[in-house]
């Protein structure tokens, strides 16, 4: 909760008046809970086409270390992103969303390039795996690092994941040995490891044993190698796979175990929902590594679990595979800390007549907080990582007079850092001659960007921008127009400007809400079915190209018909021009 700070607008404070801001920890920026509409992302020079698909943004708050994590998924042969990964209308899909929402994570759901082995599949049996070159394996990877270095998602580097089907599944024991150092935590589901080929996915070829398959991880990942110490992966099969060899399963994760080194102890087999049951691994550290799953009476299929789709290879009467998977990640990551981070539970300011201000503070962390850390923004800033311990603290600094905004964090004794408490503008000494901008408005917003307008100040030499109480600009604007950029679709902001000139900088305007545009806006294109199924606006079933989402039949899947498809919601495609 917040209890508004009162503005002291008086020329002199002869007396010392408390300024108090109870709070809750600053969010991550919440995303609009929702698909995205079909991205295109990279181009793919070894396999023809570009690298299109769709991502998963949560409004809800991430759960471990106040960062988000990232999950790729990868479908298999004969599906399509679109058609059996996303959640669209009325088909759950491979049931991602529920579990992106339970954790706060960002999921990525990327639709294969060209046509491997004639199936659209993932070139898991590749025998030139590298990093570089522009074929699935990088491609894969430069999404991941698209997402991973751009703030507004605020993924945790430690908390990345792969998991697939099929071939999907070989390419994610391919990602888990070639980038160890990226990817925490991998999950297989009825995959052929690294080395065996097309022909092979029925049957475990003579000779191929845990052995090869781990020598070929540990060749893969080069010199990387050492983040396997950290990583930890599962694999998960049905009895009734009569596609892929049921015995690549174990194979799967012995040879991981393998490329990880040192000893394991099998524990005893649990029974999963749905039918089948769970073997864990632990190192000699007592640490789960990896985890196999046998999934009673499963045939070729991702078990979706209750509110899944229930057809083309995806089971929804089974053990749900995103809740298991996801809760053996984040209960076993190696790369971060399990114990919840710390939290400010408030932050106040006591200014005193004079330049004397007391800014103090509350927090809880496990085992108590080792640290507070006092920003301030104004005439003299203080950047204090020190300014306290314990329960509470209260320290006093001596700031020239002015306007200052602020916040208050805390550090627990494994490092990790609290967001902000933010402190509401005070004022220490005289007012600034400088009024605040009128006048503020808002042009029309995009999904990531709000265009900003406010009328000129007398005596101003610039302004700062703030948007939810924290200050935008580095340095001060000389125009009275600013784009506010790097934000989430759907959702309001609260902005407000500042005036700076010779004397200070002024208080803050009236502020003003602003809710950006949806990430999607009906689209339409005409294209040959077969393109359009290529591009993941469509689906192949049976020789006919059928819609995403409405499923509707466009006709032959070939290049001789043609449609026009209009997008009219996340990964939803009517035929027809936009309503």
């Amino acid at each position: 909760m917040a209890i508004h700070i009162r503005h002291l607008m008086s020329r002199v404070l002869a007396a010392t008046i408390l300024l108090l801001t109870v709070c809750t920890a600053q969010a991550v920026t919440a995303g609009p809970g929702a698909w995205s509409s079909q991205q295109t992302w990279a181009a793919d020079s070894v396999n023809g086409g570009n690298l299109t698909g769709y991502f998963y943004w949560p409004a809800s708050q991430p759960t471990l270390g106040g960062k988000r994590a990232l999950v790729l998924v990868l479908h298999g042969c004969l599906q399509t992103a679109g058609g059996d990964v996303i959640n669209t209308t009325g088909d759950g899909g491979f049931n991602w969303k529920a579990a992106a929402d339970q954790y706060g994570a960002v999921i990525l759901a990327p639709n294969a390039t060209g046509n491997v082995y004639n199936n659209h599949c993932w070139d898991y049996a590749n025998t030139t795996h590298n990093r570089s070159a522009a074929g699935h394996d990088a491609i894969l990877l430069d999404l991941v690092g698209r997402f991973v270095n751009d703030p507004q998602y605020a993924i945790d580097q430690n908390q990345v994941y792969v998991t697939g089907l099929s071939s999907g599944g070989g390419e994610t024991m391919v990602l888990g040995c070639l980038a160890p150092d990226i990817f925490a935590g991998v999950g297989i589901n009825a995959g052929p490891p690294p080395g065996t080929t097309t022909l092979q996915i029925g049957a475990v070829p003579s000779g191929y044993t845990a052995a090869t398959a781990g020598n070929k991880c540990k060749a893969m990942a080069g010199a990387n190698a050492g983040a396997f110490a950290t990583q930890i992966a599962g694999a998960v099969w049905g009895t009734s796979d009569f596609t892929v060899a049921q015995g690549y399963g174990p194979i799967d994760t012995a040879g991981i175990r393998l490329a990880y080194g040192g000893s394991y102890a099998k524990g005893a087999a649990v029974a999963v929902a749905g039918g089948g049951s769970n073997i864990p691994y632990t190192d000699s550290n007592g640490k789960l590594r990896t985890h196999e799953i046998t999934v009673s009476g499963m045939g070729h299929a991702w078990p979706a679990g209750s509110g899944g789709q229930n057809t083309n290879y995806v089971d929804s009467t089974r053990v749900n595979y995103p809740a298991f998977v996801m809760d053996f990640w984040f209960k076993n990551n190696l790369r971060t800390s399990a114990t919840p981070g710390p939290e400010m539970t408030s932050c106040g300011t006591t200014v005193v007549s004079g330049s004397g201000v007391t800014i103090s503070g509350a927090g809880t962390a496990s085992g108590g907080v080792a640290s507070y850390g006092v920003l301030l923004n104004g005439p003299t800033p203080i950047n204090d990582t020190a300014a306290g311990s314990g329960a509470s603290f209260s320290k006093t600094y001596n700031l020239a007079s002015g306007y200052y905004t602020g916040s208050v964090t805390a550090t627990d004794a494994l490092g990790q850092v609290s967001t902000g408490c933010p402190l509401a503008q005070f004022l220490v000494g005289s007012a600034p001659v400088l009024q605040p901008p009128t006048g503020l408005a808002a042009g029309t917003p995009t999904a990531s960007s709000v265009p900003l307008s406010w009328n000129a100040v007398s005596g101003a030499t610039g302004y700062n921008v703030y948007r939810n109480g924290a200050k935008l600009n580095a340095s001060p604007l000389p125009a009275t127009s600013y784009t506010a950029g790097g934000l989430a679709a759907a959702t309001t902001y609260s902005f407000a400007v500042s005036a700076v000139g010779a004397s200070g900088e002024s208080a803050l305007s009236v502020a003003i809400n602003v809710t950006t545009a949806p990430a999607w806006s009906c689209t339409t294109v005409s294209a040959s079915n077969y393109a359009h199924v290529q591009a993941g606006r469509a689906h192949d079933s049976g020789g006919y190209a059928l819609a995403n989402g409405s499923n509707q039949n466009m006709g032959l899947d070939n290049l001789f018909f043609s449609s026009v498809l209009a997008q009219t919601a996340a990964g939803y495609y009517v035929i027809g021009a936009c309503p």
